[in-house]
C-alpha cells in the first residue's frame, strides 16, 4: 500500500488522496460484497486506475472521479461474479457475529449519493428506451401503485397485456442495470 501512497501525491497533496479514499472505497465495497479482503483490493484497483487516469491527464478532477470508478468497478466485478459464482461467493468469509443491521443498512455516505445519482440515469435511461407504452404502463403500476385491473381499463387492453407490459420492462431494467 505504501507504493500507492507515494504514487498518489501526483493527484493530490502528499499522501492525502489515498488516505483521504482508501477507507470509504473499503467501506462502499465492503457494504455490497462483504468480503473485507476483496473490498480492499477493489478499493486498490479503484485508486490505482483514478492515480494512473489522473497523471495521464485524461481526468481534470479525480476526487469526484473516484466513486464513478468505484461503481463500475463494482459492476464488473458483479458480472464476473455471477458467470463465475466462485468468484462473488462470500458465505465463507462473512463474520456471523458481525450483526445483521451493519450488513444490511447503507450510510447515507457521498460515495452512495454518487452510486445512487448513476443508478437512478441508469434507470431512467432505460425506461427511456422503452416503448410508450410498456414504459407508461410500468410507471403506473411500479411507482403510482396503480392496480393492473386498472391501468388495462385505462387503455382498453386486457389485464394480461399489462402484465406482459409490466414484465417487458422489468427484464429491460434488469439486464440494463445489472439486475442488482
Amino acid at each position: 500500500m505504501r507504493l500507492l501512497v507515494d504514487r498518489a501525491s501526483a493527484v493530490a497533496p502528499g499522501d492525502e488522496f489515498a488516505r483521504r479514499f482508501s477507507e470509504p472505497l473499503i467501506s462502499f465495497f465492503r457494504r455490497r460484497i462483504g468480503d473485507r479482503s476483496q473490498a480492499e483490493d477493489l478499493a486498490q484497483e479503484v485508486l490505482l486506475r483514478v492515480i494512473r487516469a489522473a497523471e495521464s491527464g485524461s481526468i481534470e478532477h479525480a476526487d469526484s472521479y473516484v466513486f464513478k470508478v468505484a461503481a463500475n468497478l463494482l459492476c464488473d466485478y458483479r458480472r464476473r461474479a455471477r458467470r463465475n459464482p466462485v468468484v462473488g461467493s462470500t458465505a465463507a468469509n462473512e463474520n456471523p457475529a458481525e450483526p445483521a443491521r451493519e450488513r444490511m443498512v447503507d450510510e447515507r455516505s457521498p460515495e452512495r449519493v454518487l452510486v445512487g445519482e448513476a443508478t437512478l440515469a441508469q434507470a431512467l435511461q432505460a425506461l427511456g428506451e422503452l416503448g410508450d407504452l410498456t414504459r407508461n404502463v410500468f410507471m403506473l403500476f411500479r411507482l403510482e401503485n396503480m392496480r393492473q385491473k386498472d391501468i388495462a381499463a385505462l387503455y382498453g387492453i386486457a389485464q394480461s397485456t399489462v402484465e406482459k407490459h409490466v414484465m417487458r420492462a422489468v427484464l429491460h431494467l434488469a439486464r440494463r442495470c445489472g439486475g442488482s
